[in-house]
């Protein structure tokens, strides 16, 4: 798409503090050969990656447990037609590592969802890209 004055794509530190902005995006993953978003709630950690919160046994860490996945957050204000989206691609991993899992655990984030088992997924971000609307007339 060609970049014009109401759109323009962004470079990987804007990305990231857009991502720092929002609370909930979406994981992008294969489920039985097919693809699958689920809406999760993260936190933006160190070196950019993305920390999910979530359950030892759910479906979601099963699947994406050493796996490339993409994640998206974005957010839009339609009577403007404006807003941003950014997608991080990465492999995705449990974390193991005890004082890590202690960290994120004062740090966050929390999950939305009652469990007793939790454990931190990380989506490294190895890339990052980004594009932002800065709002267009309707054509007709």
């Amino acid at each position: 798409m060609p970049q014009t004055d109401a759109f323009r794509s962004l470079d990987r530190q804007e990305c990231l503090r857009l991502l720092g902005e929002v609370p909930v995006g979406r994981v992008v993953y294969t489920r039985q050969a097919l693809p699958a978003v689920l809406p999760v709630n993260f936190r933006l950690d160190e070196g950019g990656s993305v920390v999910l919160h979530t359950s030892a046994d759910s479906d979601l860490v099963r699947a994406i447990d050493g796996s490339v996945v993409a994640f998206e957050a974005d957010e839009f204000q339609a009577a403007t037609r404006s807003g941003w989206s950014v997608v991080v691609t990465g492999r995705a991993a449990v974390v193991t590592d005890p004082a890590e899992h202690q960290r994120l655990a004062q740090a966050g984030p929390d999950s939305w969802m009652p469990m007793r088992d939790g454990v931190f997924v990380r989506i490294d971000s190895e890339v990052v890209t980004g594009r932002k609307l800065t709002g267009v007339s309707p054509t007709r």
